[in-house]
């Protein structure tokens, strides 16, 4: 008997620790999904680089009172999955929200994203928002653009001169 809880307690570790060690957890309510659309859920999320589990409720919240996370508490009512991420913030958002669109039985719950609490609506928001490639893009295109600006009208004046010069030229002669 102590044996098994022994091993019940190094489990709520585990997840604790997955918990600490995630810059983004979001909770779903996977019922109604069949084994095929589970797979295919899997599989988007491990190529997005998100580790996907099933735990029971008591677990997960023993785990969340180890990893001093509060109010998630109240969203592991019925079957969940947890979908944790180590290095993208959006990754499991961005999936989730896609296969909750094309899969109606999969349910967004809530979601702790970087330490805070994330509320449905916020995990959507998150989910909309571009990659990380997407927003280094961005931000280099903004930085770029006072430099292009400055070199087409440098361009424009060196042109303008030209052409000054070309119709003094053109003036003198005749």
């Amino acid at each position: 008997m102590t044996n098994v809880i022994e091993r019940k307690k190094q489990h709520v570790s585990e997840i604790a620790e997955q918990f600490k060690n995630s810059v983004s957890t979001i909770v779903v309510d996977y019922q109604g999904l069949s084994v095929a659309e589970a797979t295919a859920l899997r599989k988007q999320l491990r190529e997005a680089g998100v580790e996907f589990h099933v735990y029971k409720n008591t677990m997960v919240r023993r785990a969340l009172q180890e990893a001093g996370i509060e109010g998630l508490e109240e969203h592991l009512t019925g079957p969940n999955a947890i979908a944790f991420s180590n290095e993208d913030v959006i990754a499991p958002a961005k999936v989730l929200h896609s296969f909750s669109k094309e899969h109606e039985a999969l349910e967004i719950k809530a979601g702790v994203i970087e330490g805070e609490i994330a509320d449905v609506e916020s995990v959507k928001a998150i989910a909309t928002l571009p990659s990380k490639d997407g927003l280094v893009s961005m931000l280099l295109s903004v930085l770029q653009a006072p430099m292009r600006n400055f070199a087409y009208a440098v361009k424009a004046v060196g042109e303008q001169k030209e052409e000054g010069t070309d119709a003094v030229e053109e003036t003198e002669e005749a």
